[in-house]
């Protein structure tokens, strides 16, 4: 008998994918704040699983997402069956709904699904040493590595232009022409900011029209705790949150993740004077990555992984910019001007980028001469 918190729905999702009497426990799981995710006993014979309710406000276009992520899990599991590893533990694995498919939608059309649960495994929120940003960057580069002969074309865009960062600043002008609250004048220096790197946000998308960067399977949210360690060797197994799998360039995928892993102040930092880039942080992604990606980045994508770093910070200032400009309609905000805050902080770590140019394009040569 289920001993649970759970409500019918949840209830109800479970026998769309298990036996009636198979499950013995349902309880909240992790802390993630979009879907809501369960973690799943059963009676002895079945392993343990997560179930999923995709949040349909956040990921509107569920078919997009739901046909992206069978496709690349399917890819995947076989990349992993033929080097012989364990498909169970080295790859989310969707469990099939009684009708065949890989997810099931309620009666109030809410979507669930049920992946198995990886055993004997951990994720760590934060970076607390060197070792874990290695670590990091060595798993989303093999994530890179193994979809690196995916036809990413196949993938649909679930948030349409989301790295379009040339669409990013226009928008950062039209809410700046418009000024609906008010506050353009107060924010002229953060304009002058991204106006004048306006040429650099054209960078990579110019490149990818000419066909000089290649399309890739991007996962778009390179946080640490999305990769599942092996909780007795340390070992990375795999990264999970497959939810905004898209086509996209590897370069923004290793940008984000030095954005904000190798800063050494917080995202809304108010205090300036705290934001700088880690170089030794930089240099353990950058090792990591490279060591994860096996060679399978072309030169162009190795010799552009420093405009990656700094692309990706300057689109989230003008992100925070914009949405400043509008009102906050869009980032949650603490304060009225935590917006402006977390601007100021992401152009700050531009402005140290700069300086620190050299030194990045340096250390990725050095590691980019042994790929």
């Amino acid at each position: 008998m289920m001993q649970s918190e759970n409500n019918e729905a949840i209830f109800n999702a479970l026998e769309a994918f298990l036996p009636k009497d198979a499950v013995v426990n349902c309880r909240r799981f992790g802390n993630g704040h979009i879907n809501d995710t369960y973690l799943v006993t059963c009676r002895e014979g079945f392993p343990r699983y997560i179930l999923q309710r995709v949040n349909q406000d956040v990921f509107q276009n569920i078919d997009a997402l739901n046909h992206n992520v069978e496709l690349v899990t399917e890819f995947l599991r076989g990349k992993v069956e033929a080097q012989g590893g364990d498909p169970e533990r080295e790859t989310v694995v969707l469990v099939p709904a009684k009708d065949g498919g890989k997810h099931y939608f309620d009666g109030e059309g809410q979507c669930w699904r049920l992946t198995l649960y990886i055993e004997d495994s951990v994720c760590y929120d934060q970076v607390e040493k060197p070792e874990d940003f290695y670590l990091s960057g060595r798993a989303f580069g093999r994530f890179q590595r193994m979809l690196a002969d995916f036809p990413a074309d196949q993938l649909l865009e679930t948030i349409p232009d989301f790295h379009d960062t040339p669409k990013r600043y226009r928008a950062l002008e039209r809410a700046a022409a418009a000024d609906r609250m008010g506050y353009a004048a107060k924010v002229r220096e953060e304009l002058d900011f991204a106006a004048a790197r306006e040429a650099d946000t054209h960078a990579a998308m110019d490149m990818l029209s000419r066909g000089e960067l290649p399309l890739r399977v991007t996962h778009n949210d390179t946080k640490l705790n999305n990769i599942m360690f092996d909780a007795r060797t340390g070992e990375v197994l795999c990264v999970v949150d497959l939810d905004t799998i898209m086509p996209g360039l590897s370069i923004f995928e290793f940008g984000d993740s030095i954005r904000f892993g190798a800063n050494t102040g917080a995202e809304d930092e108010k205090d300036l004077s705290r934001v700088s880039l880690s170089l030794e942080l930089f240099e353990c992604y950058v090792k990591g990555f490279l060591d994860g990606c096996g060679g399978s980045l072309t030169r162009a994508e190795l010799q552009m992984l420093p405009m990656g770093a700094k692309l990706m910070t300057l689109e989230c200032g003008i992100r925070f910019l914009t949405d400043y400009l509008e009102g906050s309609v869009y980032f949650k905000t603490a304060y009225p001007e935590h917006n402006l805050v977390r601007a100021r902080s992401q152009f700050a770590l531009v402005a140290d980028m700069e300086r620190k140019w050299d030194e990045m394009v340096k250390i990725v040569e050095k590691y980019a001469a042994g790929t």
